[in-house]
């Protein structure tokens, strides 16, 4: 587990699913000017940043090559944790293909799973959200058809231009992929991930459960001292966490420039 005490006035951040290139480069480019606006906001005051998947619609790391594009948001991640503030990035669904170039370009800790921390003495746990909890079969089966070696290596042997422009059509309309059916509130009592939270909290305590996926800003409290936080996006509600602190607050970002 992973302590982190935040110092003075500062707070710890927390953003997911700005799915970074969709559903064109061009279209999305705001948003990543908004969001690189964010982070030189936030860096001001950071004890620690975090970002919890899908920050690109589409990635897959070649042996020599990634994607080409989100310079910005790139430069800006290197030039914060250079900075010495730690960020920690966790692989969503579209980003799953992930490998090592965070980690040696950046230096940036990747997760492939849901993490505990400890942050001011509070538990977290937190992690992207996909195929958590109950149901979700379909998409459950088709990622470990996306994560197994073998497939992996099929694609990495097509052409960067054939397999990036691919992967990007399967994004964008495959729905399993997409989550389009997932951005919509079911209700509590039917959300898989209050499901899996309140599972967990059965084999022990969390202050704080905090993931991405959804694409919904969501505040549930499911028990006494114990939260479900969904982080929302940076397609419709450009919503973030922020833990100052003890208390974790769910924000809207209101960009102080003009985009």
């Amino acid at each position: 587990m992973i302590t982190i005490t935040t110092s003075g006035n500062k707070k710890v951040y927390f953003a997911s699913d700005q799915h970074l290139g969709a559903p064109t480069a061009a279209s999305s480019f705001p948003r990543e000017k908004k969001f690189v606006a964010w982070l030189d906001e936030v860096k001001k005051d950071a004890e620690a940043i975090f970002l919890l998947g899908d920050l690109f619609d589409f990635w897959f790391e070649y042996k020599t090559v990634v994607p080409m594009g989100f310079v910005r948001v790139l430069g800006k991640l290197a030039e914060i944790k250079d900075s010495g503030i730690p960020i920690y990035f966790f692989v969503g669904n579209h980003d799953l293909w992930m490998h090592d170039y965070f980690e040696t370009e950046l230096n940036i800790p990747v997760f492939y799973s849901p993490q505990e921390f400890l942050i001011n003495n509070k538990k977290i746990l937190m992690g992207h959200g996909d195929g958590l909890g109950p149901h979700d079969k379909g998409y459950k089966r088709m990622k470990k058809v996306f994560t197994f070696p073998l497939f992996k290596w099929f694609f990495r042997w097509l052409h960067p231009d054939l397999g990036v422009k691919l992967g990007q059509y399967m994004s964008i309309k495959n729905k399993m992929i997409s989550g389009e059916e997932d951005a919509k509130f079911l209700g509590e009592e039917n959300e898989w991930l209050v499901q899996y939270c309140k599972r967990k909290l059965t084999q022990q305590h969390y202050d704080y459960f905090v993931f991405g996926h959804r694409h919904l800003p969501l505040e549930i409290e499911l028990q006494e001292n114990s939260t479900y936080i969904n982080l929302g996006d940076w397609i419709q509600y450009f919503t973030y966490g922020q833990f100052d602190k003890n208390t974790f607050s769910l924000l809207k970002y209101k960009s102080k420039k003009k985009d």
